[in-house]
């Protein structure tokens, strides 16, 4: 069994500890446990107690609000010296004179987003208005601005000019500070073939960064974001898109994260041996012509070519005039390679097919024709060609 003196020295221990984790700009629960004239102590759980000014403790009229024994929210605005708080910073009521305190300590400030102006949002701290330009309103771009509207964020105050009448305040550089400090642990949780949550962050011509928490990104290349052909990455995701991707390859040297979004949908390409037969008559669509001949798709994400000397066209001619993206084609299959990936069509074996259905109608048609009509043809015909006596 432990001595008392242990037990004092463990529970001090631990108190220290906890007075140690604080830092500044934190929110912390405490218990008031003595009120002056000019202070409050405050046992936020450490060695010893916290101070807050007793204006912070007083409503409108001027009276002290709370007792001792009461239980209070606030921010750690200092841990210099003594561990001083504020509570009106974390109730985002905060005074001028506390706005420029909370600007001088970089300490972040609770507003609310009144609506979109020119050029970024009026947001409200307290009776104070500021401007958030729309670049530092979030880590994401081209967000729609009307989703900030009436949202309470915590903002830092990077500029204050005349007193409080001019000041500018940024999200996202408390986001971006979040997110480094969270960026380590995020990237051990990343590994080759995770599926995970992200959100995309920008859309560019070559696909779009999506970024998977703590700030890291990962590329998705617009060939991995369907099975179909995707013209344009602006058309199949944007800014500000909750998605779920497929981790498909990581670059430790140079944090290069590879993701995939196709990869958890269904392959066409599984069923395609059993759906495309030799033979087979098909319509599809014109995605892109190369000088060896047109590509014609034939479901989303399968395409088959159409080799030039299969397409009808002469090799002097230009196959980019005969065939234009987005025609819808008749075609004949060749060969189907699944495995490969691969079905060769045929835009000349169309022609040839209509060619036999119409010698084998011709045909039905004349076995159809009854005999004895031909018959009394031939009898007129021989009446009429007998000598007369």
């Amino acid at each position: 069994m432990p001595e008392p003196e242990e037990e004092d020295f463990a529970a001090m221990f631990e108190a220290s500890e906890r007075a140690r984790r604080v830092s500044k700009g934190q929110i912390i629960d405490g218990t008031i446990v003595a009120i002056g004239d000019a202070s409050a102590l405050v046992d936020v759980g450490g060695k010893s107690e916290a101070a807050i000014d007793i204006a912070e403790l007083k409503d409108d009229d001027g009276r002290v609000e709370v007792k001792v024994g009461d239980r209070i929210k606030a921010m750690v605005v200092s841990t210099a010296g003594e561990l001083k708080l504020s509570r009106r910073l974390a109730l985002g009521a905060a005074t001028a004179a506390q706005l420029e305190d909370a600007f001088h300590a970089r300490l972040p400030v609770e507003g609310k987003v009144e609506r979109a102006v020119k050029g970024g949002y009026e947001v409200r701290i307290a009776r104070q208005r500021a401007f958030c330009p729309m670049s530092q309103i979030d880590t994401a771009r081209n967000t729609e601005p009307a989703q900030h509207e009436g949202r309470i964020y915590k903002f830092r105050i990077i500029e204050y000019k005349e007193g409080g009448r001019n000041i500018i305040v940024s999200r996202r550089a408390l986001l971006e500070e979040e997110q480094q400090a969270s960026a380590a642990e995020v990237r051990k949780s990343i590994v080759e073939g995770a599926i995970i949550a992200g959100r995309v962050a920008s859309v560019r011509d070559f696909g779009a960064f999506v970024d998977l928490g703590g700030g890291v990104q990962g590329l998705l290349h617009v060939s991995e974001m369907a099975w179909e052909r995707v013209p344009d990455a602006r058309q199949f995701v944007k800014a500000g898109d909750e998605i779920t991707v497929k981790v498909l390859r990581l670059d430790a040297d140079k944090q290069k994260i590879s993701l995939g979004l196709k990869q958890l949908a269904a392959d066409p390409w599984s069923r395609a041996a059993g759906t495309y037969k030799l033979g087979q008559l098909l319509t599809g669509r014109v995605t892109r012509v190369a000088e060896f001949g047109p590509f014609v798709e034939l479901e989303p994400g399968i395409e088959g070519l159409v080799p030039l000397s299969e397409s009808g066209v002469p090799r002097e001619a230009d196959v980019k005039k005969a065939f234009r993206v987005g025609d819808e084609i008749q075609v004949v299959v060749l060969d189907v390679d699944a495995a490969a990936r691969r079905i060769r069509l045929s835009v000349t074996a169309v022609q040839k097919s209509r060619e036999a259905d119409e010698v084998r109608e011709y045909t039905a048609r004349t076995d159809s024709a009854p005999a004895e009509k031909f018959g009394s043809m031939a009898d007129k015909l021989r009446d009429a060609l007998k000598p007369k006596e």
